[in-house]
């Protein structure tokens, strides 16, 4: 068994195996023409099911051939144009040669003796990324799984500096379209069930500063600690952005740490046109960036920064075998010492990789792209009878739904909506997304693909159109 462990003597082993799998890959990605086969779980798992993981093909050519039965050809491809239901990007050749490298050398980020250059390398990005920010010389940061661990690292360092001996009075206020890690953050960090304040939006989906204020003065006036207050560059739904220089002399006046959430929106920092819709997150104490939602990397690509380095040190604990205090005192640079991880990929090598060979010039001309193709987009939308748009996109997200002329019943046209979701799913033509509305089920297109183009959004809205048309058509036949 020793022949499979990667080393000098199997390098070429290793060559012609992995050269196998990218030349698989490749010809399936030429070949995709839909984003999806429809297959469906009772399908699938069945052919999952019957293979018994204690009797190896001990052969990888066999692997990868079963591998095309049970993954690569039902697999969900996210470079196919009319994929368009989540926050998944196509993702940029240079990122996919950085993942094939670190997965092979295999560093562990966690310690300077695991890593070397790739500690050097994850702290080159984070002061790259603060400084496209502005956060100033102060500044740090660490790479994370998702937005949903940075969101929560920023909020730990939050709860710490709130300095409060008691949990039950902290307070976290975010808007109601906010994400979902807010609220699943703060049960983590031990607070209360109401520790999280919803704040109104606006029909911008933007949360309402006035609504925000008023929650502040309140928290003060009943005693109450104000934790955090989360504004986001990027609602999942909407693509909204939050008015981040009025929030910031909010939290200035009332004391309070200010965090982004610019998982999504983060791509506008290499915006060549657009950067100026975040403008006041200079002033965060913290920030997420998604780097794999749209900067093109793969997942998983994320970090949490920080206005101030020092504030760090609230996740920061010694181990003798791996960080003792002293190495601290030496000036060894070990990550883990900023982390809430201890074993982490060498993920900021993809982002390396990416500017190195395109630049951040390149990074934002593609989302760019996208903003310019979802106003496009809304204009298509907002134009056709049939459907009834939300509202005009920040980012790259369009929230709508189909209204079908001969109904008034919301909820008939609900389940209209809904079916014509899971049909176009089925039929693997293309992937939308969906969400609520008011109450209201409502469709979603995440345009984050810069080969998208118009004549695809349009082509799937007549799509969703006539599978909603279809459901109301057999609806009636069975009410008849």
């Amino acid at each position: 068994m020793r022949s499979h462990l990667l080393n000098d003597t199997t390098a070429e082993q290793y060559r012609r195996s992995v050269t196998d799998g990218v030349e698989r890959v490749a010809a399936k990605l030429a070949a995709t023409e839909r984003p999806f086969t429809g297959i469906t779980v009772d399908t699938l798992s069945p052919r999952i099911d019957e293979i018994d993981l204690d009797q190896p093909l001990h052969d990888t050519g066999a692997v990868l051939d079963e591998l095309e039965d049970v993954y690569l050809r039902d697999a969900i491809y996210f470079h196919h144009p009319r994929y368009l239901a989540h926050l998944n990007c196509p993702v940029v050749i240079p990122a996919v040669l950085g993942e094939a490298v670190l997965s092979a050398v295999n560093s562990s980020l966690d310690t300077w003796d695991q890593s070397a250059g790739g500690t050097l390398i994850e702290r080159k990005l984070i002061d790259w990324t603060t400084e496209r920010i502005g956060l100033g010389p102060a500044a740090d940061g660490v790479f994370t799984s998702g937005g949903t661990q940075s969101n929560l690292q920023a909020l730990l360092l939050a709860r710490e500096e709130a300095k409060s001996n008691s949990l039950a009075k902290l307070r976290i206020f975010a808007s109601e379209v906010s994400h979902f890690s807010v609220k699943k953050s703060a049960k983590l960090l031990g607070l209360d069930q109401d520790a999280v304040v919803s704040i109104p939006v606006d029909h911008d989906k933007r949360m309402q500063t006035v609504a925000l204020a008023r929650e502040l003065e309140r928290c003060a006036r009943d005693g109450l600690v104000p934790m955090a207050v989360v504004a986001t560059a990027g609602t999942t739904d909407f693509g909204s952005i939050d008015p981040l220089p009025e929030i910031a002399e909010l939290c200035e006046q009332f004391g309070t740490w200010m965090h982004v959430d610019a998982a999504y929106g983060c791509g506008l920092l290499a915006s060549l046109k657009h950067r100026d819709r975040i403008s006041g997150i200079e002033r965060a104490d913290s920030v997420t960036v998604d780097y794999h939602k749209s900067f093109f990397q793969p997942v998983s690509s994320s970090a949490v920064l920080v206005r101030d380095a020092a504030t760090l040190r609230h996740a920061t604990y010694h181990a003798e075998y791996l960080n003792p205090r002293r190495m601290v005192e030496e000036r060894i640079p070990n990550q883990v010492d900023k982390s809430l991880q201890t074993t982490r990929r060498f993920d900021a090598l993809k982002l390396w990789m990416t500017l190195r060979t395109m630049g951040a010039d390149g990074i934002g001309q593609l989302f760019d792209e996208v903003c310019d193709l979802a106003q496009e987009g809304w204009r298509l939308i907002a134009a056709d009878p049939r459907f009834d748009v939300v509202v005009r996109p920040s980012l790259s997200t369009l929230v709508f739904r189909c209204i079908p002329a001969a109904v008034t019943d919301p909820a008939e046209i609900d389940r209209a909506n809904l079916y014509a979701r899971k049909a176009l799913f089925a039929s693997g033509d293309a992937i939308v997304a969906g969400t609520k509305v008011g109450g209201r089920h409502y469709l979603k297109f995440t345009l984050l693909n810069p080969e998208t183009q118009a004549s695809d959004i349009a082509a799937v809205l007549d799509l969703i159109a006539g599978h909603a048309e279809q459901y109301l058509g057999e609806s009636l036949d069975r009410a008849s």
